[in-house]
């Protein structure tokens, strides 16, 4: 036994649970923690410029490698309620973050004391667990609990509040012998497995329907395994995008009312069965459950007893993680196979496959427009990054425009907030990312608007050197927004342009508003503007060469038309197509039926 300060403690055990890196923002409350941090040097440490900035790259950690938890630290009061939506973002996709804030003393509490506030009870509904460590010989054993919470059963993020005195307090505690407990994941079992496999050999035409879950698990191989096992064509949820490579001849395409493509709407639709592995049932993937299940029979396995039966009620359910329920499923198919129990599912894969060759090009990308279309900008991406290339994105037209046009061939290589979906979240999510992967190939891709709300964190990547790509589509409006209001017969409160006093009047981007280039140099990056399709390469490669000499990040802006429509809809059988007319003036939507 030793003696030792309660946050020496906690820094301890966050070794000893794997911990090396952190992000934060030192203040009064959290320096205790920071003392010991600084003492030991185990744990890097990443200073954002906003803590929510610092909650958004603990996500990003996380979520790029199997086994990351990313760890999140503020002080008292605001750092902790700017928190609130990277723990939001987290929960809502199943991603384990460790978020620790500092507290007023334990005697003010009740005394509205400076920058005091009960965290832990704004926090309860968007973590697994929060909680404010009133006891200092309670701090190792809470950090313990932490982890074992974060990894066990459906993953998630968790809040401790350490009030000043705590972490100063003087315990006992025995660093050598501390073992992380032992993290439970529930397992189907084999008469489940059996019993799903003789349901889905029972159909005629199955999907497998492959969630972010599957990715969580770190199972994306399985899952290939399965598919090709069983000969049974895969729709990848967006959360599970990348789970199997974008051109696998099993690969049936996204199903949804955004982030989808029309052979995976078709595909689906054309379905009797479905097995959804790791996966929620989100309600953009399925739009209405009277729809999305008519005609189908459902078998859902997830790792959490409450998400089944939470959308509608399945017609079997299985417990488990995603990672022991393919295993066995990949056993028991292996087992049938050989012994010539499984159905032969050639032609029903084939004729998914015919509606993919059919449906993929009937959104056009080949537009020479200037003002360039989104459009063809994703296809310019898919030609300048190739298969290797990690996306970092995280709502609005131009996320749901790359779900539609862009290409992911590996799991954890399309990492985007799903259900949350917080402006602002792509920048530090993508530095996140490159802490935790030095030598990817790094593209965060961003609306205008998702960039302007915390590009201030680019200034972090320029003093850590954390280089990458960031392509920022750039049509001065709140495009989700806009055409959404559609529906209400107006353009209103949406558009972002403006005539920047300092652009000059022959600039192609005159009255675009914030002049991009200049902002993200002045925070320490650099950054190129391009008006046309064929200046998008050549820009890429500078990009290259500057994060390959600078070492900072690099963001390319793409001027975009103003007003583009992408295709959405109110059901999976109803989503609108348009052709969209070149110029500001033209919003005038061209229906498309989206089936014969």
């Amino acid at each position: 036994m030793a003696k030792m300060k309660a946050a020496m403690a906690a820094v301890l055990v966050m070794e000893k649970e794997g911990v090396t890196q952190a992000f934060g923002v030192p203040g009064a409350a959290i320096n205790p923690l920071y003392a010991q941090l600084r003492e030991r040097q185990s744990i890097a440490h990443v200073l954002a410029r906003h803590v929510e900035g610092a909650s958004h790259m603990a996500e990003g950690y996380t979520r790029a490698k199997a086994g990351n938890i990313g760890v999140c630290i503020g002080t008292s009061g605001p750092a902790g309620t700017d928190m609130i939506t990277g723990l939001y973002s987290a929960q809502a996709d199943s991603i384990p973050i460790l978020c620790i804030t500092g507290q007023a003393p334990r005697a003010r509490l009740h005394k509205e004391d400076f920058q005091a506030v009960d965290i832990a009870s704004i926090a309860k509904p968007v973590t697994k667990w929060a909680t404010t460590v009133l006891e200092p010989a309670q701090v190792p054993r809470v950090f313990q609990q932490a982890f074992h919470l974060m990894r066990s059963g459906r993953p998630g993020p968790v809040l401790i509040d350490l009030p000043f005195d705590v972490q100063m307090a003087e315990i006992e505690f025995d660093i050598d012998t501390y073992e992380p407990l032992p993290v439970y994941k529930p397992a189907a079992s084999r008469k489940q497995i059996e019993k799903a496999l003789e349901m889905l050999n029972g159909a005629d035409k199955p999907l497998i329907v492959a969630g972010g879950g599957i990715i969580n698990a770190d199972a994306a191989d399985l899952l290939v395994q399965f598919a090709e096992v069983t000969g049974i064509p895969v729709i990848p949820t967006l959360m599970g995008w990348g789970t199997i490579p974008d051109d696998h001849a099993l690969m049936a395409g996204m199903c949804g009312l955004q982030t989808s493509h029309r052979y995976g709407n078709a595909n689906m639709l054309a379905s009797d069965f479905v097995l959804g592995i790791g996966n929620r049932w989100a309600n953009r993937h399925t739009g209405s459950p009277e729809v999305y299940c008519k005609g189908r029979t459902f078998v859902h396995v997830d790792i959490e007893p409450t998400q089944i039966g939470r959308v509608f009620a399945p017609d079997y359910g299985i417990v488990s993680d995603a990672k022991a329920a393919l295993a066995l499923f990949v056993e028991v198919a292996r087992e049938w196979k050989a012994a010539g129990k499984l159905r032969d599912r050639s032609a029903w894969a084939a004729e998914c496959q015919g509606r993919k060759s059919d449906l993929q090009y009937l959104r056009k990308t080949n537009y020479d427009s200037v003002p360039m279309k989104p459009q063809r900008v994703y296809q310019c991406m898919n030609n300048a990054f190739g298969r290797d290339v990690t996306y970092v994105s995280t709502i609005g037209l131009s996320q749901i425009a790359a779900a539609q046009f862009l290409h992911v061939y590996g799991p954890r290589r399309w990492i985007n907030c799903g259900q949350a979906g917080p402006l602002g979240w792509t920048v530090p999510a993508a530095l996140g990312v490159r802490v935790a992967d030095p030598k990817a190939k790094l593209v965060a891709l961003s609306g205008d608007y998702d960039f302007q709300f915390m590009l201030e964190e680019l200034a972090v990547g320029a003093q850590f050197k954390l280089p990458y790509i960031h392509i920022v589509v750039n049509n001065s409006y709140l495009g989700l927004i806009r055409q959404s209001q559609r529906g209400f017969s107006m353009d209103y409160c949406v558009q972002l342009a403006f005539d920047n006093i300092n652009t000059p009047s022959d600039e192609p981007s005159t009255g675009y508003g914030v002049d991009h280039v200049k902002v993200v140099e002045g925070l320490g990056c650099k950054a190129i503007r391009v008006h046309r399709q064929e200046e998008i390469a050549p820009a890429v490669r500078q990009a290259e060469a500057w994060m390959e000499e600078f070492k900072v990040p690099v963001v390319i802006e793409i001027i975009l038309e103003r007003v583009t429509n992408i295709a959405m809809g109110t059901e999976i059988d109803n989503v609108v197509e348009f052709e969209e007319l070149a110029g500001d003036a033209a919003d005038v939507p061209t229906a498309i039926a989206m089936l014969d």
